[in-house]
């Protein structure tokens, strides 16, 4: 059985909770960067964060999940240690940020699960998200950006060694895009998808756009 649809930042927060979605190596990090820099230089309080790592616990849940070693974890333990540091995230650094006001950047969420574990591990897209609303205690975000690339160029973006679910075959990482791309068409209202083949300062402009109005639409200026 499916959780009843959440609500973004639902009750008892007050501020804006945007994320940043899509493969590896289509800039998300540079344009959470480039928002929390912009953020701050007009007075918010930017929280700055990211999965797997983001929550005290996070680092240690990391290494476990992205090492290359000879060990790696089942699908399923790989999909319950996701759904496990990213509720250690929401209960200790994402709820007190909006709690007390804050905009709230985070590099990977929710999606990310349901594209890599559900159709990428092949664990069933329903069930992965049924269980990362459980772990979340129903929290959305307002915003989901989706940076698009295809998989090759994608990948060919970065110099540093490829962690573990990197290293995946490209056709691992055609499916992971094509279901984040389900995910924004089912629910456009929550998305902004961007080409992630554009400029940097193009992508952020179009990024910055949108946060503007949000925030003046949640009155938080």
């Amino acid at each position: 059985m499916s959780v009843a649809p959440d609500t973004p930042t639902q009750a008892g927060t007050h501020g804006v909770f945007v994320v940043f979605e899509g493969g590896d190596g289509v800039g998300k990090s540079t344009q959470a960067d480039l928002l929390c820099g912009w953020l701050r230089a007009h007075g918010h309080e930017a929280v700055r964060t990211h999965e797997p790592g983001g929550s005290p616990l996070g680092p240690d849940i990391r290494r476990l999940l992205l090492s290359t070693s000879q060990h790696p974890p089942s699908p399923r333990t790989e999909a319950l240690l996701y759904a496990a540091e990213r509720a250690e995230h929401v209960a200790s650094v994402i709820r007190p940020a909006l709690a007390r006001g804050a905009v709230v950047v985070c590099d990977r969420y929710v999606d990310s699960s349901v594209a890599y574990q559900g159709v990428g591990r092949a664990l069933g897209a329903d069930r992965i998200e049924d269980i990362s609303r459980w772990a979340t205690d129903g929290l959305r975000p307002d915003l989901t950006v989706l940076l698009d690339l295809e998989p090759e160029p994608a990948l060919r973006r970065s110099d540093d060694p490829a962690d573990r679910l990197e290293s995946e075959p490209v056709a691992f990482h055609a499916r992971v895009r094509e279901a984040f791309l389900h995910l924004a068409r089912r629910e456009p209202a929550q998305y902004l998808v961007l080409d992630a083949g554009r400029s940097r300062d193009d992508v952020h402009a179009s990024v910055r756009e949108a946060v503007n109005g949000l925030l003046g639409d949640r009155d938080v200026l």
